[in-house]
């Protein structure tokens, strides 16, 4: 038994060993030819990179694992890529990318992953440059995590590459990520299944932009100092729950053109524009609908900003319960024809500017709540008559009007309105 078991631990030593010879692990300095040897490391190889400074653009042709010792730096000298992927399995990790070039036509990027390169996983780098932190076209299940990506904030913000830009991609992933000064933090395109959790975005036009993407979901991303939140634009079946936005300028959460979207459980604080007219429609709106769209919109938080939810071209088919605002200074916006009931299956809203009675202890108000009638409508659509909205007469002519419910089936209504609010936390701590 004692030599078969010596032949057998040979026998491992001697498959391990072969393994080892197959593939190989080198640690280069920037004295190396680093581009010509990742350029010709075949599969399985291990490349790291010591403290340094690279001056090179690298192009990554096989599935090998492309890592950095803390302090290895790659500047690409203000152009192109600095990492180009062009094949299926390669990790590229733990490596700091600078002055990578601003080209967005070219695809410039930190890290650039090429048409049918699939199931690249990026993680633990550093990007710093103009261009796309990552940029990535027609592949499958990329996996983007705990990266640091930062733009140039003294660039216009439409000029600026987007942190990450997904175009024609299938089930990627992306978690732990922190995004500042680009211009969307995410941007999808025809995408499909893509699972964003536990991203953090600042000092960009968007956090998240979806368009034209199917079946996608996001968790746990907290967007903070933007212009907009959170643009979910001409998608299906987006999954949007336990997310955050704070100090946006234009919107907390947008739904353009949606249908089948569910909206849960986020939290939106302190939407504010501070050039919003009410003649333009540009004020902060903590949720904006726009357009045609069914979707779901249960158990948010909408708190402190210009316009709790606003309403145009469209947004009827969509479903509004248990929601929570409070102290926006204008609760709904909406000056469409066709009523809106904002409750389901019995249940409503919480609106902190509606007082009321609960008669029967059931946690509903006894009465609907209606927040505008039509004479905000007209004040909406003829905003130079904002200046009578204090006078006498107008109060006059609004209690009139709750008397005789002359505004009974207009506008907005919640026939079931929450005497309490519904705790939302948002996104978990990070």
């Amino acid at each position: 038994m004692t030599v078969r078991r010596m032949a057998i631990g040979l026998l491992a030593f001697f498959v391990w060993a072969a393994a080892a010879c197959a593939s190989e692990c080198r640690v280069l300095t920037p004295a190396d030819d680093v581009a010509g040897i990742v350029e010709a490391a075949k599969a399985g190889d291990v490349i790291e990179l010591s403290p340094g400074v690279y001056h090179t653009h690298l192009i990554v042709r096989a599935a090998i694992t492309l890592r950095g010792q803390p302090g290895a730096v790659i500047d690409a000298g203000g152009k192109g890529s600095g990492i180009t992927v062009r094949m299926p399995e390669a990790v590229v990790e733990n490596l700091t990318v600078q002055n990578y070039g601003a080209n967005l036509y070219e695809r410039d990027a930190g890290v650039r992953v090429t048409d049918g390169a699939d199931q690249v996983t990026i993680r633990g780098m550093t990007l710093k440059g103009p261009g796309f932190g990552i940029r990535a076209d027609r592949l499958m299940r990329i996996v983007i995590e705990n990266n640091t990506i930062e733009g140039r904030r003294h660039m216009h913000v439409l000029d600026r590459g987007d942190g990450v830009y997904l175009n024609y991609v299938r089930y990627p992933k992306l978690t732990g990520n922190s995004v500042r000064n680009v211009r969307d933090g995410f941007y999808f395109e025809n995408v499909d299944g893509s699972v964003s959790r536990g991203n953090f975005f600042t000092g960009a036009q968007y956090g998240i932009h979806w368009m034209y993407t199917r079946d996608d979901s996001a968790f746990d991303n907290v967007a903070a100092g933007v212009i907009g939140g959170f643009a979910l634009m001409s998608s299906k079946r987006i999954h949007f729950e336990n997310n955050t936005s704070k100090q946006s300028v234009e919107f907390g959460i947008l739904l353009n053109v949606c249908d089948r979207c569910t909206v849960k459980g986020n939290r939106v604080e302190g939407v504010h524009n501070p050039r919003g007219r009410a003649a333009l429609d540009n004020e902060g709106k903590g949720l904006f609908i726009y357009g045609p769209g069914e979707n779901t919109v249960v158990r948010n938080w909408f708190e402190g900003g210009d316009i709790g939810v606003g309403v145009a071209l469209g947004g009827e088919g969509n479903v509004l319960t248990e929601n929570t605002f409070i102290n926006n200074k204008i609760q709904v916006r909406y000056v469409g024809r066709a009523p809106l009931e904002w409750s389901y299956e019995g249940r409503g809203n919480f609106w902190s500017t509606f007082m009321a009675w609960d008669f029967d202890g059931n946690g509903i108000a006894d009465k609907p709540y209606q927040p505008n009638d039509s004479l905000d409508r007209i004040f909406w659509i003829y905003p130079e008559a904002r200046f009578l909205m204090d006078s006498p007469v107008v109060a006059l002519l609004r209690w009139l009007a709750q008397q005789f419910e002359i505004d009974r089936g207009k506008g907005v209504t919640d026939s079931f309105p929450l005497m309490a609010p519904i705790d939302v936390p948002g996104a978990a701590q990070r």
